[in-house]
């Protein structure tokens, strides 16, 4: 490259480029190279301008985008050569705030090898401080209040930093310069420990000492982390497990466990290379591994599960605790089931009251919670089935959004909820919000929605949200759009600026599973159309029944339903997402007849009562409250049923889980399944019928006839796969993305990929936004987008 030296270097970088130590690279790189110049946070990213020879301009675009700082993503840069300025020297310029605020807010991310050093070190002056961080570490998200990153924008301008800190952070060689979390013993947070009436009983070190010592005895600790509270217990210890869990009334749904290292979780499960880079990664999610035999952890906490969710410590306060133990321990959300995380002193006292037997507190505000990420190895990548502390807000970038308005919001769905805002052709997806099933999680639901709204300062020009009319979702974004003052509990109060720049503004309806291939189209940045293999457990169809075993050809623009599951009835409705052998006598029924009912060798058949058999007959033939259903989750769910796995279940997807974990790897055979076309004349109808009769007369007759339920679970996962092979030949799309929250049953979506490998299609699955709902926000947003766009032509 040829370099006019008489001329001025300017750079805009974009991307996740601020609080990762950019600003001191950029300095140490220019004084290095003797440029002159500076470097400027904006509200777009980072703003470099240089003057210089030009082997010494070449020499630093080159290195500047090569070796980046290790928590930074670079993803555009625009050159631009200007007359020079006559610069004397190269400094670091205050932030500015103009522009469309396009700048990435960082996720919090895990303790550096760094800052582990400075605690474990007797005479470093950070030894075991709990707040222990630097350019490369610590909260970002969680205390951020507005963009540019900087401490005054941050819950840590009330802490005033001393000397020595300050000394740290104006140096351009330290590793905390402008870490704007920066603080010490001195004069940052504090750590408090209060018995459940809200008493002081030690602060600082005392404090994680005592904290220690109570789960030593089997007490239930309330500590608040990063990005909201962990109830924590022993989890060897049974008893205590099994008392936390009727105090959170989470009776049987898995808990999360903390341990100290990686030799520690290798003790307890299997750890292949890939999970151990996961753990120990920077954003340190929680990880599904299968447990070793006969390990120490108590059964109570994942009861029935091969698996264990493990977590290592991600920050210094777990750092600290963990190695005052000496055991792991149960580390689960701190909050009652169904409701969101508590991220405030005051409101873990009242809300964890009844829980918690003490409280490990800190004066650091929590901006906003972040619960842990769960992620899980499939096909030997890692795929999210949570997405917030560590990956949330990173962006994902729509490459097709050219013509769309320059800002959407999305509201997500009803359950495993996220919400979406678009600025320019970035998706900044929002933490994992939760089920939308209480006043508690509407208004976590609400606040999100501002904080972003607020952060990138975005007025969005049109909304999105699933075709439901009663999500939670849809109802709220319908009465603030529609200018309501807030009748539903939860809604956002009417006079507040932001809650009104979203009235009248057009609302967009999107199909459930059109959002989920969206979703997988954009994380696997294809902008061209596919085959969308849909399944879950509900979604609101366009003909108004519920869908959910869905094969769909398009791309975020529009679709066309070419193939579908043969409709079931639910019987009861909602009730058979609770019962799975409502599900199962109703497959069975439509199966081998009327004959079902005499069946009393069928596991659901016999929890029937003599009432219970005739009102059910009777709720099938005439259909009376219970509507037909495509729904690949409840086919599931009924062979659970009818393998005696599950009759009813406390969580969702107990009984499709309990399936996966009992199949046989190594059967390889399948049940039959046909696919036919549809008999159905109107020109709405797909193509062709996934027909799973002979699937579940198969499951019948050989759980009858005593075949190992591993056998047979196994039959029925290679049926399904097959069945999506069949499918994708007869349609012939070469692209096949896989997406819905059935395609969290690891064997399924590894059985499906295989064969359509095999069989010659190109395969898409989900890893940067999970499969099943948490990602149907980003759907929502490329559709809408897309729609706008076509309009716009």
């Amino acid at each position: 490259m040829t370099v006019d030296t008489g001329r001025r270097l300017r750079l805009e970088m974009q991307g996740a480029v601020q609080g990762v130590g950019f600003r001191p690279l950029v300095y140490r790189l220019a004084t290095e190279l003797q440029l002159r110049g500076w470097v400027i946070n904006d509200s777009q990213g980072v703003v470099i301008e240089l003057e210089g020879n030009a082997t010494g301009l070449e020499g630093f675009q080159q290195r500047v985008e090569s070796e980046p700082p290790p928590r930074a993503i670079i993803e555009a840069v625009r050159e631009t050569w200007l007359r020079p300025e006559g610069f004397t020297d190269f400094r670091i310029r205050h932030s500015e705030r103009a522009g469309l605020m396009q700048a990435v807010v960082l996720p919090d991310v895990a303790t550096c090898p760094h800052c582990l050093t400075d605690i474990r070190n007797s005479v470093d002056h950070r030894h075991r401080y709990p707040f222990t961080n630097c350019t490369d570490c610590g909260p970002r998200f969680t205390i951020v209040e507005a963009l540019p990153y900087d401490r005054p924008n941050t819950t840590m301008r009330r802490f005033d930093m001393c000397d020595e800190c300050l000394r740290e952070y104006e140096d351009p060689a330290d590793r905390r310069f402008h870490a704007q979390p920066n603080a010490c013993p001195a004069c940052g947070p504090q750590l408090q420990l209060m018995d459940g009436d809200g008493r002081p009983r030690a602060v600082g070190d005392e404090a994680l000492r005592l904290a220690s010592s109570s789960l030593g005895r089997g007490q239930i600790l309330a500590l608040k982390g990063l990005g909201g509270f962990h109830l924590m217990v022993d989890a060897r210890d049974g008893e205590a497990v099994g008392r936390l869990r009727e105090r959170k009334t989470r009776w049987e749904k898995p808990l999360a466990i903390m341990v100290s290292d990686l030799d520690a979780v290798r003790e307890l499960c299997e750890v292949e290379p890939h999970a151990a880079a996961l753990l120990t990664s920077f954003e340190a999610p929680i990880v599904l591994l299968r447990r070793l035999q006969g390990c120490l952890i108590a059964d109570e906490v994942a009861p029935a599960n091969p698996n264990l969710g493990v977590m290592l410590p991600y920050t210094p306060l777990h750092h600290l605790l963990l190695g005052e133990l000496g055991f792991p321990v149960v580390a689960t959300s701190g909050n009652l089931s169904d409701e969101p995380i508590c991220i405030e002193n005051e409101e873990a006292r009242a809300r964890l009251g009844g829980i918690a037997d003490l409280y490990l507190v800190h004066d650091r505000p929590i901006a906003r919670h972040a619960d842990d990420s769960v992620v899980f190895l499939v096909a030997g990548a890692p795929q999210p089935i949570r997405r917030a502390r560590g990956y949330a807000p990173l962006p994902i970038i729509l490459r097709a959004n050219r013509d769309a308005p320059p800002s959407i919001l999305a509201v997500g769905a009803h359950l495993k909820n996220t919400v979406a805002l678009s600025v320019g052709n970035r998706v900044f997806l929002s933490q994992h919000i939760g089920d939308m099933e209480t006043p508690q999680a509407v208004r976590v639901f609400e606040r999100v929605i501002r904080d972003f709204l607020e952060i990138y300062e975005a007025s969005p020009a049109a909304l999105a949200r699933d075709l439901h009319p009663d999500y939670a979702s849809t109802r709220w974004i319908e009465e603030i759009a529609g200018g309501s003052t807030g009748e539903s509990e939860g809604a956002a109060p009417a006079e507040e600026s932001w809650a009104r720049a979203l009235r009248g503004l057009p609302r967009i309806a999107v199909q459930h599973h059109h959002a989920h291939l969206a979703a997988c189209l954009a994380d696997n940045d294809v902008e061209a159309r596919a085959l969308g293999v849909v399944w879950d457990g509900t979604g609101y169809g366009p003909d108004g029944t519920v869908w959910g075993g869905e094969f769909l050809l398009g791309d975020a623009a529009a679709f066309d339903r070419v193939a579908r599951f043969r409709p079931f009835r639910l019987l009861g409705g909602e009730a058979a997402v609770r019962e799975p052998r409502r599900v199962a006598l109703a497959v069975l029924a439509d199966s081998v007849g009327e004959s079902t009912w005499e069946e009393q060798e069928s596991a659901p058949v016999a929890t029937l009562t003599g009432a219970e058999r005739t009102l059910f007959s009777r709720m099938l033939e005439t259909g009376f409250n219970s509507p037909m259903t495509t729904s690949a989750g409840r086919l599931f769910d009924a062979v659970a049923s009818l393998l005696d796995l599950h009759q009813r279940v406390s969580f969702e997807a107990q009984a499709a889980m309990q399936l996966e974990f009992v199949a046989d790897p190594d059967v390889r055979d399948a049940y039959p399944v046909e696919v036919a076309e549809s008999a159905e004349s109107a020109a709405s109808s797909p193509d062709l019928v996934v027909d799973w009769r002979p699937t579940v007369r198969a499951v019948f007759e050989d759980s009858r006839h005593g075949t190992e339920p591993g056998i047979v679970s196994a039959r029925f996962h290679n049926a399904l796969a097959g069945a999506v092979v069949e499918v994708a030949r007869l349609v012939g799309e070469p692209t096949v993305a896989l997406s819905g929250g059935c395609f969290q049953n690891r064997l399924l979506t590894e059985r499906a990929r295989e064969g359509l490998t095999g069989a010659g299609f190109s395969v898409l699955i989900h890893r940067r936004v999970p499969a099943n709902d948490g990602g149907v926000s980003l759907g929502q947003v490329a559709v809408a987008a897309a729609r706008c766009e076509s309009k716009a032509r």
